[in-house]
């Protein structure tokens, strides 16, 4: 129990316990805490090494995801003037159609009247196409362009212009039509009801791409980069994967969760699979450093100040070495410091190991010479401070430098 006890043949300290036998030659050469182990007694501890590798790193990340709508293929349809729903063909939320499909029509006044003047304008410029005066000519056609420009700006599309100039007559409604394929996700109007100029009348939202919000833990953070690769199933289509990209990754944390929010654009399938509000599996898969020395988890000691791994060095000596560790990868650790590529590390009773070499480098410690002792931990003596001379004492003196008065009062014996 106590190292400094030290007897030069067997029996039992001064505690009846029993002395081990220390062997010449049988302490480790090498840094402080080097151990040696019996080959025997290695076998019989279930040690197990393995070379330390240059590789590779990669780190692959699952989470849950959430799908919901492609905020960039999203769009309110409202209009610019104001009047009567007559007809509506699109009158519930969650009906598919396809790009310039009819919505509503509608009754305006002003539509009318827009109308009207465009005609007149159109019949103006035909008749006066053959004057001999250009002014008159000029004029005409720039009337005709302000009436058309006016049904532009109140989005009547190209080909509406074109039918009401062949035409030649008014129409009392106008029919809205869908400006891309999607769903209808929000409806606000019923028909027969007066809408007001601005007001939102649908929500389409194109579903041929989906997002996916992926909730990453903060300790994940550094394996995440926009452009990387991420792949998710479903748990209603077993054995499906779905392939897409990280896009977007947002600056700021949840608070509730400590999560960062990862945005991923995954293409839909064409009959919709990916479906807005379901949840999904979310594998990401990051390359951590383009090459790195690589070491298994099991191998490392972590004390919480200190990273620590045994190196298996030969004669059945293991020394202990500090490491500083990178991010880790699957099942490995990269290390910046304190290993290199083709050295053995101890995986397996690397912690037995670990006990031994701490307790000889504290029984090392404990049996330094005095001499080493005081250079290493006793304050140095103080020197004699100058001017003053320590009187000589007298045989037989024990302690006394010299002798004082006995006090008044007092006898001495």
């Amino acid at each position: 129990m106590d190292p400094t006890e030290i007897y030069q043949k067997p029996g039992k300290d001064k505690m009846g316990m029993d002395l081990v036998p220390v062997y010449e030659g049988e302490q480790a050469a090498g840094p402080p805490g080097t151990v040696r182990i019996d080959p025997v007694t290695v076998q019989n501890m279930g040690v197990k090494t393995v070379i330390v590798q240059r590789k590779q790193l990669s780190r692959e990340i699952r989470t849950v995801g959430r799908i919901t709508y492609n905020e960039e293929k999203t769009r309110n349809i409202s209009l610019k003037i104001g009047g009567w729903v007559e007809h509506q063909y699109v009158n519930f939320v969650g009906k598919e159609v396809s790009k310039g499909e009819r919505l509503l029509e509608i009754y305006s006044p002003d539509l009318v009247s827009t109308q009207e003047e465009y005609l007149l304008a159109l019949r103006y410029k035909n008749r006066l196409k053959e004057s001999p005066r250009p002014e008159v000519v000029e004029g005409a056609e720039s009337l005709l362009r302000s009436a058309e420009a006016r049904l532009r700006y109140w989005d009547i599309t190209e080909g509406q212009i074109e039918a009401l100039r062949e035409r030649g007559t008014i129409t009392r409604s106008m029919v809205l039509h869908a400006p891309f394929r999607g769903i209808i996700t929000e409806r606000n109007v019923l028909e027969g009801g007066y809408v007001q100029p601005g007001q939102n009348l649908y929500t389409i939202v194109d579903i041929s791409t989906v997002w996916v919000y992926a909730d990453i833990y903060e300790y994940e953070a550094p394996w995440l980069r926009p452009g990387q690769e991420a792949e998710m199933t479903l748990s209603y289509q077993p054995g499906v994967t779905y392939r897409g990209k990280v896009v977007y990754i947002y600056p700021y944390l949840k608070n509730m969760t400590r999560t960062l929010q990862a945005r991923i654009v995954f293409p839909n399938s064409k009959d919709f699979k990916l479906k807005p509000d379901m949840w999904a599996n979310v594998t990401l898969r990051s390359a951590v450093a383009r090459e790195g020395v690589a070491v298994p988890i099991q191998a490392v000691i972590r004390t919480g100040t200190h990273d620590i791994a045994l190196i298996a060095l030969e004669g059945g000596r293991f020394e202990p070495r500090e490491l500083r560790l990178g991010p880790q990868a699957g099942n490995e650790f990269q290390v910046l410091e304190g290993l290199k590529e083709g050295e053995r590390v101890v995986t397996s009773a690397q912690f037995l190991i670990n006990s031994e070499s701490n307790l000889q480098a504290a029984i090392s410690k404990m049996l330094a010479p005095k001499g080493e002792e005081g250079k290493a931990g006793q304050p140095p003596q103080k020197a004699p401070v100058p001017g003053m001379e320590m009187p000589e004492q007298p045989p037989g003196a024990k302690g006394r430098s010299r002798q004082s008065p006995p006090m008044p009062g007092m006898k001495m014996p």
